[in-house]
């Protein structure tokens, strides 16, 4: 029992920064419908910007460029590439993004290396002791702070000026544009958002007890990406609901691989595919997703 408590408390603060990826998704498709495939380099380059900066201005501060480098790039990336597609049939915009994927990843893969890189945070090591289960520190700050930047997120997106521009954006872009909300603006703030959620969640992804930043960090984004489809890729609350199965079924599968033998090697980063799979067959918008429908 006490090992089946500490993978869920594990699954839970993972799938909570899951949880933070997916939203990225969410945001980016509801305000301009583009499923946007460079999110893996714009985690990437939060973690970068923010490592790199550590040694010369301390941890909290170097979070804050990260943050903001990574929500620059996005807005950048909409500005000089996106909006020259905009009307432009959706895969294709989808495909795009896998080229400036690629180009990222690749950049920022060249200038990492080999390193490995340690973010120097508060919490090192420590562990902390729930009752009968030990949780790392860094477990429960990251389901704390995802927890509060979701909060904060859905309030902004419920009862703030942007938040109504997006959803009046993603309800009907052109009577939105009609009645004066900016597109272009939406949708760029939308690319800074995912952005910055992306830096934060490379954080909590390169912290104990993993061992810190390396090239490959980004490919994690990609675990995520499940997370957004089970929850519906335009629904909010859908994401974080995404991004805690993703993270218990991970946690779970892996903890209990043993007795699991049966399915082969692996079927903890398998697991969250599969229950992807499970869902999309019983319902292919998701379990929040909108459903659309069409006369035949």
């Amino acid at each position: 029992m006490t090992t089946f408590l500490e993978l869920l408390a594990t699954g839970v603060s993972l799938g909570s920064v899951y949880a933070l990826i997916a939203l990225g998704f969410v945001i980016i498709y509801k305000s301009t419908e583009v499923v946007n495939f460079a999110h893996a380099s714009l985690l990437l380059a939060g973690g970068y910007f923010a490592v790199l900066s550590r040694e010369h201005i301390g941890f909290w501060p170097a979070l804050l460029v990260g943050v903001a480098g990574a929500a620059a790039l996005g807005m950048l990336l909409e500005f000089l590439v996106i909006r020259r597609y905009r009307g432009r049939d959706h895969s294709v915009l989808a495909i795009v993004t896998i080229g400036i994927d690629i180009v990222l990843i690749t950049e920022f893969a060249r200038r990492i290396g080999p390193k490995i890189f340690s973010y120097g945070d508060p919490w090192g090591s420590a562990m902390v002791s729930l009752g009968p289960i030990s949780v790392p520190q860094t477990r429960i700050a990251a389901f704390v702070t995802a927890a509060a930047l979701i909060t904060l997120f859905l309030v902004a997106f419920r009862y703030t000026t942007w938040g109504v521009a997006m959803r009046a954006a993603a309800e009907n872009r052109e009577t939105a544009a009609l009645m004066g909300v900016r597109l272009g603006w939406v949708s760029a703030s939308a690319w800074g958002v995912a952005g910055a959620l992306a830096a934060v969640a490379a954080l909590f992804l390169s912290v104990f007890p993993t061992t810190g930043l390396d090239r490959d960090t980004g490919l994690i984004a990609l675990k995520a990406f499940p997370a957004a489809i089970i929850g519906g890729l335009d629904s909010t609350t859908g994401a974080l609901v995404g991004g805690l199965t993703v993270g218990v079924t991970q946690a779970l599968a892996t903890g209990y691989q043993s007795e699991l033998s049966f399915l082969g090697n692996g079927i903890g980063e398998l697991a969250p595919y599969l229950v992807m799979v499970l869902v999309l067959l019983i319902r292919p918008a998701g379990l929040f997703g909108t459903r659309e429908l069409s006369r035949v």
